[in-house]
């Protein structure tokens, strides 16, 4: 079985495991890990651990985890879903660059709206200089 899981669901990850290497907690990221799974993904886990309990899995895989480096998370979590046949897809680095390059978007709307300000401006400067033409003509 093949899991791909998504940009965000990568992000959110990395973000609570962060939140759980500064605080020390890792129930907040056992529950984010758990929603960053469809219910057919957990199902489908579920049916391939001896336990059963996905949630159990993933108390055991924290538990493994040393608790201070994101990255080791992930490849922990891709090790572990490996030895029972699911074949995780994500790129552990690739969070990390869509952060940055949402980052640039953010600024290129951010420059894109400080230039529609910029044409506004030039458009009352073009009213501006009808109406004193206008006055001229008297």
């Amino acid at each position: 079985m093949e899991i791909s899981l998504d940009k965000r669901a990568v992000r959110q990850i990395r973000l609570s495991a962060q939140d759980a290497i500064e605080e020390g907690d890792t129930e907040t990221l056992r529950e984010d890990i758990l929603e960053a799974f469809t219910e057919e993904q957990v199902e489908e886990i579920e049916r391939r651990l001896d336990s059963g309990d996905f949630y159990e899995f993933l108390t055991e895989m924290l538990d493994e985890w040393s608790g201070d480096d994101v990255d080791e998370l992930l490849e922990l979590m891709d090790a572990q879903l490996g030895d029972i046949g699911v074949d995780m897809k994500f790129d552990k680095k690739g969070a990390r660059v869509a952060d940055d390059e949402d980052d640039d978007e953010d600024a290129d709307a951010d420059d894109a709206d400080f230039d529609d300000d910029d044409d506004d401006d030039d458009d009352a400067d073009d009213d501006d200089e009808e109406e004193e033409e206008d006055t001229d003509d008297v």
